[in-house]
């Protein structure tokens, strides 16, 4: 792979890459198509030309994208399905995590409902307690929790 994207040559630190190193942006295989200037684009095509794996892994990559943002849970297994078919172990691997809980894998890419709210407040919590460690007792703790 390596090779691969030396070939495409050139200095692209003066091309506006925050990498101070020679090679794409890493970000331009998962990027929005719609976010990536022409010569990324170009020079992404090029990439994923050389390497048939590669451009499989995408594809499925930006399939399953398209499936979370617009919440189309009920082609998940018609999108396992052809990842199946493809010689690609590690999202085969990806598929077999999703089909053990394949309901609410389901559910995740179809409601409109998000646990995010929960999270936020697991992870403020989380967070107090990691300040408080070794500062002070649960009685402390519990109130800095209800007043934040």
């Amino acid at each position: 792979m390596a090779a691969v994207v030396g070939d495409l040559g050139g200095d692209h630190r003066d091309q506006g890459h925050r990498h101070g190193v020679g090679g794409p942006d890493p970000a331009q295989g998962t990027r929005h198509p719609d976010r990536i200037a022409d010569h990324q684009a170009e020079r992404l095509k090029a990439i994923l030309g050389r390497c048939p794996e590669l451009e499989k892994t995408a594809h499925h990559v930006q399939t399953f994208t398209k499936l979370m943002t617009r919440r189309h849970g009920d082609q998940l297994e018609e999108w396992m399905s052809q990842v199946q078919a493809d010689d690609l172990p590690d999202l085969h691997s990806f598929v077999t995590g999703l089909r053990q809980d394949a309901q609410a894998v389901t559910n995740g890419l179809t409601l409109p409902y998000s646990s995010g709210p929960v999270e936020g407040a697991v992870n403020r919590i989380k967070m107090l307690k990691r300040q408080m460690f070794g500062h002070a007792k649960l009685p402390l703790l519990r109130k800095r929790i209800l007043l934040s």
